[in-house]
Order: C-alpha cells, then sequence, then structure tokens
C-alpha cells in the first residue's frame, strides 16, 4: 500500500477548494498584527489543505504551517490566485515545494496588492457607490440593490481566482517539476525585488539637518540623495532587520525602538542648536 504522505499522492477535493475559499473571504485578516500581517489569517485559511495532506505525518504538518505562518499581505480580493496556486504546489510537489511556495507568495504579494487595491477598492467602490448613490438620491430603491448585485459579482469573481490559481499552479508543478530550482530562484530574486523596492515608497523618512559653513549651508539630505536615493529608509530597514535578529526583540518592542529614535532624531536639529547656543 501506498504513503499516503508520499509527494502527490493525496489528492484535494472540491470540498476542500470550498473550504479554503469561505475561510479566505471572512478569516484572512484574523489575526492581523505588525509582524506577520496576514500571516496567521493565511495558515487558517490554508488549514484545510494541510489537513488532507499531512495529516499523517506531523513533522510535515509542522513545516508547512511554519511556513504558512510567515509574512503575508496583499489585496483580499488578489490573495485567491496565490492561495489556489499555493494548494496546487503543496498538493503535487508536498512540502518539498517550501522554497518554491514561499518565493511564489513573496513574489506575488505586492504586484498583486498593487493591482488589487487599484481594481476592487478605488475604481470598484468609486463606480458602484457612486452610481448607487446617485439612483438613491431619486428615490429609486435599485439605488441600494446596485452594491449587493456587485457584492455577489466580486464573491463570484474570488471564488473564479481560487480555481484559476489551482489550476494554473497544477500546470506549474506538472509541467516544470523537473525545473523546480530555477522556478523557486526566479521566484525568491522577484519576492526580494518587490520587498527592496517597496521600502522607498513604504517609509517616508526625510531629515532637515542642515550645516551652515561661512556664507555656505549643507543640506544633509540633498548630500545623501546624491550618495543614493532613499539611503535612510534603506538604513531603517537594515537596521530594522538587524535588530529582529536579537533574542529578545519582537515586533511591538521594534516599533518603540523606531518611534523613539523618530522622536530624537526628528528634533536632532533643535538640539544641536540649543548645545551649540550654550557655547
Amino acid at each position: 500500500m501506498a504513503d499516503k504522505n508520499q509527494t502527490g499522492s493525496v489528492k484535494l477535493e472540491k470540498s476542500d477548494i470550498k473550504k479554503v475559499y469561505l475561510r479566505n473571504l471572512f478569516t484572512l485578516q484574523f489575526g492581523w498584527n505588525y509582524e506577520k500581517m496576514q500571516g496567521l489569517g493565511y495558515a487558517y485559511v490554508i488549514m484545510p489543505v494541510l489537513k488532507r495532506l499531512y495529516s499523517n505525518d506531523p513533522e510535515k504538518m509542522k513545516r508547512a504551517l511554519k511556513m504558512h505562518l510567515g509574512y503575508f499581505n496583499t489585496t483580499p480580493a488578489m490573495s485567491h490566485l496565490i492561495v489556489g496556486a499555493d494548494m496546487a504546489l503543496e498538493e503535487e510537489l508536498g512540502i518539498e515545494a517550501e522554497e518554491a511556495i514561499t518565493g511564489l507568495k513573496t513574489g506575488l504579494m505586492g504586484p498583486f496588492a498593487g493591482v488589487g487595491d487599484t481594481l476592487f477598492i478605488a475604481i470598484y467602490r468609486a463606480i458602484v457607490f457612486s452610481i448607487a448613490s446617485y439612483i438613491a438620491m431619486q428615490g429609486n430603491p435599485i439605488g441600494l440593490i446596485i452594491p449587493l448585485i456587485a457584492c455577489a459579482g466580486v464573491l463570484w469573481i474570488r471564488y473564479k481566482f481560487t480555481c484559476i490559481g489551482y489550476q494554473s499552479g497544477r500546470k506549474l508543478a506538472t509541467g516544470f517539476a523537473d525545473k523546480i530550482s530555477p522556478i523557486t530562484e526566479a521566484a525568491s530574486i522577484l519576492g526580494l525585488t518587490v520587498v527592496g523596492a517597496l521600502i522607498p515608497s513604504v517609509i517616508k523618512y526625510r531629515t532637515d539637518l542642515q550645516f551652515t559653513m561661512g556664507e555656505v549651508t549643507f543640506a544633509l539630505q540633498d548630500m545623501l540623495d546624491k550618495i543614493m536615493p532613499s539611503l535612510l529608509p534603506l538604513g531603517i530597514v537594515v537596521f530594522s532587520y538587524w535588530l529582529l535578529g536579537k533574542k529578545k526583540v519582537n515586533s511591538t518592542k521594534l516599533i518603540f525602538i523606531l518611534i523613539g529614535l523618530g522622536m530624537v532624531l526628528g528634533n536632532l536639529q533643535s538640539m544641536l542648536t540649543f548645545v551649540a547656543g550654550l557655547f
């Protein structure tokens, strides 16, 4: 009798996909936190799949849970594509595809967030609710029904995204199983590129420090920009990453450290001026 935990020997059922879809609708944002963001919710969303694939192998279950409890954050509507592809990869390749799955999640969540925020938040809300509000202001009850119809349409799209992601993931796993290493490396590079690109777009720290020598004034920020644009945001990320590597530092402590550091650096110009005035 074949080992049920052997890669590809256990197949997901349609009920598993539906369970994941429903969990993704309502619980992806549960347990949101600054350290992992949607990581805890993602692990809960994918749990029906993990139980189906690794129920007889506690070690693989632990590895899978640890993997899925990692950092994850994207537009909920677009997450269905990632979850679907994740399900297919684990079904076909098992936990041995851990690096490919992590790279897939990391590489896609950033671009999908940009697309999803535009389509399902900015455009969707602007069009649907502006039309519904205008009709409702005319006393027409259809204005109350339009958002419900649009919501039903989005729910259907999100289910189709789950199926499309699952089918695409299966094609990826079965068609390129012998080339999984290059795929893993490419996904990892894409993920690192996305994370690196997020640094200057999310962290907006600038310094106002200026030094006057005679009639010439040097602005520190201008000098830093000439060396490397967004050098300070990059430094903050590197410093935070280094701190998180310490055993006694967690995300909550890091937040307070950064707040304290920001208060000191934000008033550094005033402090230097005060000290200079004493002499």
